[in-house]
């Protein structure tokens, strides 16, 4: 995140002439804060996996500050040890928050009673259970230790029986104890979080902010974060981002900005366009890219033969810039731009660089759905429709619904739905559960599914790039309904349908 927030940085200075640091970020932007709070956070720092975007609209960081505790509190330490659920509460009725002694009142007030960074931990034991300042830095080692299992429950009669000697009672000081040892699972630090949170507010910034930088910046800095290029691109582009193909008449190596006149109708400054680079081009290497911009630079090229020959490429990089449609200016449609490169065959010795003249074969265009496709295998992402529209007739034949029609569902509804599997995780700390994200043409869907479901349909949820799901629709009522949840009760693999596309495509034409 470092690498691209430095980018983007770079990225803007040069569009406004002038250097644009980090400090220059301004604090406090409310715009910034409310687009926290949707968790429209895809591609930003910490705060954009589905633990995450699930606790940003309960508890609605407006500050910098409730920054740094949603990066520390969103961790298995806090989660294990039942911090999260009472943090929200307090923070509900901050009023009702009733600290069990004045001394542990200074330790926990900034977090509302409830201990979630290591700092306070060793304030509590100093304060509550009289350890000294030696004793309270070995529980703090033992809690940093988390991955070598540093032994937190060595201190228990320690740490209960001086909290007890002290008039506290024995159920608070195991309820203290349960939380510590939560943090012998992963807790942070208060002044790591807040170094987190630094990058967090930066990051959403920019994005918000100067949002094709930020992208260009993003796909520049890949492999990286949650998601990839095609989840980057598309949430770019339902922020009005334009984005343009690979095309060896404009794209360098990386992902540029591309500028366009100045619009003196318009009141907004309008974001630039940007175009999707051959780092993005599988098969084709950096030598190759680089030797067609030098080429570029000279002059444009004027067929696919003459790009060949100027820039020295094999039939290897050929066949990956057909394939990804990157010839499209000089040769047309893919099809075309195929056919063409597999008849440029070297010439032997002294006729290397003699022209060859064949006849044209003009070659009828791909249908849609198979454009799709070879996007998909050649860049890793479309800009054409996405491969649910093509589908969309006969998913709602089947009362499949799309994300944008599950959006406003009342809670307890049962539904079923379907997408293209995006993400599957299965934290330490969820018992067993599987959280997946659905993509379709509208925006995904979050679906939880239980153990007992993951176990009985292993198969279907592990295998499947197509997925249905049949379940109940849930709404967060701590979000206030903002957080959405579908329940599985039932998978099914539509996988087998991907592969009609072809069918499909050429019907609804």
């Amino acid at each position: 995140m470092l690498s691209a927030i430095r980018r983007c940085l770079d990225l803007i200075s040069a569009r406004s002439g002038k250097p644009f640091l980090m400090q220059d970020i301004p604090d406090g932007d409310g715009a910034t804060y409310d687009m926290i709070c949707r968790a429209d956070t895809v591609g930003v720092f910490q705060i954009e996996s589905r633990a995450q975007m699930s606790m940003l609209p309960r508890l609605r960081p407006k500050c910098f500050y409730d920054l740094v505790i949603e990066v520390a509190i969103v961790r298995p330490g806090p989660i294990q040890g039942g911090m999260v659920h009472p943090y929200l509460k307090a923070r509900e009725h901050p009023d009702q928050v009733v600290y069990p002694s004045a001394a542990l009142k200074g330790a926990l007030i900034r977090t509302l009673g409830v201990p979630i960074f290591q700092e306070q931990v060793m304030q509590i034991a100093m304060l509550a259970a009289g350890f000294s300042a030696g004793e309270s830095d070995s529980l703090r080692r033992s809690m940093a230790a988390w991955k070598r299992k540093g032994g937190v429950h060595k201190f228990y009669d320690r740490m209960v029986g001086g909290m007890i000697e002290r008039g506290y009672t024995k159920e608070f000081a195991d309820n203290i104890f349960r939380q510590i040892e939560g943090f012998g699972e992963y807790g942070f630090p208060e002044s790591h979080a807040a170094s987190f949170a630094l990058l967090v507010y930066a990051s959403c910034w920019l994005k918000l902010h100067e949002p094709a930088c930020y992208l260009v910046a993003m796909l520049n800095s890949q492999p990286m974060g949650f998601y990839g290029p095609s989840q980057l691109v598309q949430d770019a582009q339902r922020h009005g981002v334009k984005v343009r193909a690979v095309d060896v008449m404009h794209s360098d190596w990386d992902c540029m900005l591309e500028e366009l006149g100045s619009d003196s109708h318009s009141l907004i400054p309008r974001q630039p366009d940007v175009r999707l680079g051959f780092r993005l081009v599988s098969g084709l290497g950096f030598e190759a890219a680089r030797r067609i911009v030098g080429a570029r630079l000279q002059s444009p090229f004027t067929s696919s033969e003459d790009l060949a020959l100027r820039a020295e490429l094999d039939q290897g990089d050929l066949k990956a810039l057909a394939s990804a449609d990157a010839l499209m200016s000089l040769s047309g449609h893919r099809r075309q731009q195929v056919w063409q490169v597999a008849a440029l065959k070297p010439a032997p010795g002294l006729m290397r660089a003699a022209p060859v003249a064949e006849p044209a074969l003009e070659l009828p265009a791909a249908c849609e759905s198979e454009d799709i496709f070879f996007d998909y295998a050649a860049v890793g992402l479309t800009l054409r429709r996405h491969p649910l529209a093509l589908l969309r007739q006969q998913l709602s034949k089947e009362k499949l619904l799309t994300a944008a029609q599950l959006r406003d569902l009342p809670d307890g509804k049962q539904v079923q739905a379907c997408g293209m599997v995006t993400m599957r995780q299965q934290p330490q700390t969820a018992k067993g559960v599987t959280f997946v994200t659905l993509e379709d043409e509208t925006g995904s869907v979050n679906v939880i599914v239980w153990k007992v479901l993951k176990d009985r349909q292993r198969s279907e949820l592990i295998r499947s790039r197509l997925l249905a799901v049949y379940g109940v629709w849930r709404r967060d009522v701590e979000s206030g309904g903002a957080v959405c949840h579908l329940i599985a009760r039932r998978l099914r693999d539509l996988t087998p349908l991907l592969g009609g596309l072809n069918t499909v495509s050429r019907e609804f034409h």
